[in-house]
């Protein structure tokens, strides 16, 4: 049986809260949700300084590290885990650059979720595009 809407926003919401109150590594990359839904995510960060690689531009793990915060694989309550995580960089961030990362479910069954995660800068151009694959585990997470 399916949730109504409302208890899955919340759920999703209450799920968000506590891995972020939880998350060291998202609150020191200034990750901050802006949305979330049962299969959804958006998120927006900074580019710092501390961000850029040797070429002066955003460093792929952090993008990568924002897009896995984004993951909404676990906003339906059960504990999921990647299975597979894939990325493609087709831009370099910049320093200053406001990154939105929005993740959205394509696909969730009993036990597999398939996520799509884009993000882009503040012009609207995407600078990459992860897909994640998750195990859905039967823990309940609250």
């Amino acid at each position: 049986m399916k949730q109504p809407e409302t208890t899955a926003s919340t759920t999703a919401e209450a799920v968000q809260e506590r891995m972020l109150r939880h998350d060291a590594f998202s609150q020191l990359l200034g990750l901050a949700v802006e949305q979330v839904g049962p299969g959804y995510c958006r998120l927006h960060f900074t580019v710092r300084p501390d961000m850029l690689n040797g070429f002066a531009v955003l460093h792929g793990g952090v993008t990568f590290a924002a897009a896995d915060a984004a993951f909404a694989c676990n906003s339906h309550g059960r504990q999921s885990v990647g299975l597979t995580v894939t990325i493609d960089y087709l831009e370099a961030g910049k320093l200053g650059d406001v990154i939105t990362v929005d993740a959205r479910e394509e696909s969730l069954k009993h036990k597999v979720g398939v996520y799509q995660v884009r993000a882009t800068n503040q012009h609207g151009v995407v600078l990459a595009l992860f897909k994640g694959t998750a195990y859905r585990t039967s823990t309940e997470i609250l």
